[in-house]
């Protein structure tokens, strides 16, 4: 395992949920804001779906998730916030997804894009990866090999942009850590905003978030860590 020292001027963080990006690398998004990155977020779906509970209010619960989102941008010191508003399980890694992430891409130019790991299906005998968070991943995949940087792809899109960095999180092969000990309080914050999702007790939250930071930091001598599989991309 190594450290991933990068300090990105422009980065994109492409997830699934309104929560997904602060529990995955929340850490490592608040770092580089610190640092003086341009931090941005791309959610696809608006997580309206996001409760066992059948009484809740659908339409409710969605205003409360993208408000959810948008104080926990905050305290990472997100830049902007992009939210495609599509329904939980209603879409797939088709053309117009693939297009809507390359646009952004383009525009945007990112050093560092982060999404989560699409090949990561099963999670012991207890957890099976979000058929959105798969969706998400192979449409980042293939908005960014290699459709954002040939500009023959999506050619309305803007200028072609090849991303020199992909960070995968939720992967069963990582190979590089952020240290995120500067920012693990930024992190705890922005996770226990999404109170939809994460319930009413932030000890036990924060100690969840605290032991797998401490657990991937280990791996590289630090305190706290998020773990990533790196690929690296040229010309």
């Amino acid at each position: 395992m190594q450290s991933f020292s990068l300090a990105p001027s422009v980065v994109l963080a492409i997830y699934a949920h309104p929560d997904d990006a602060d529990v995955a690398a929340g850490g490592a998004l608040a770092r580089w804001a610190q640092m003086g990155a341009s931090v941005h977020m791309l959610i696809v779906a608006n997580g309206a779906k996001g409760s066992h509970d059948a009484s809740v209010d659908v339409t409710h619960l969605r205003e409360q998730r993208s408000h959810e989102l948008s104080v926990a941008a905050g305290i990472l010191g997100v830049s902007g916030v992009i939210e495609l508003d599509y329904d939980d399980g209603g879409f797939s890694n088709d053309e117009r997804l693939r297009e809507i992430l390359v646009t952004h891409i383009r525009r945007l130019r990112p050093d560092v894009v982060l999404g989560p790991d699409p090949t990561a299906t099963f999670f012991g005998g207890a957890y099976v990866n979000h058929r959105d968070h798969r969706e998400t991943g192979w449409a980042l995949l293939d908005a960014v090999a290699p459709a954002s940087g040939m500009p023959h792809y999506f050619p309305n899109a803007g200028d072609a942009h090849v991303v020199a960095n992909l960070l995968l999180s939720g992967t069963h092969e990582p190979d590089v850590v952020v240290d995120i000990t500067a920012s693990l309080e930024n992190k705890i914050k922005a996770v226990l905003a999404h109170g939809s999702q994460v319930g009413d007790d932030p000890s036990g939250v924060r100690a969840v978030v605290t032991a797998r930071a401490q657990q991937a930091g280990r791996t590289i001598g630090v305190a706290h860590g998020e773990a990533f599989r790196h690929v690296i991309f040229s010309h």
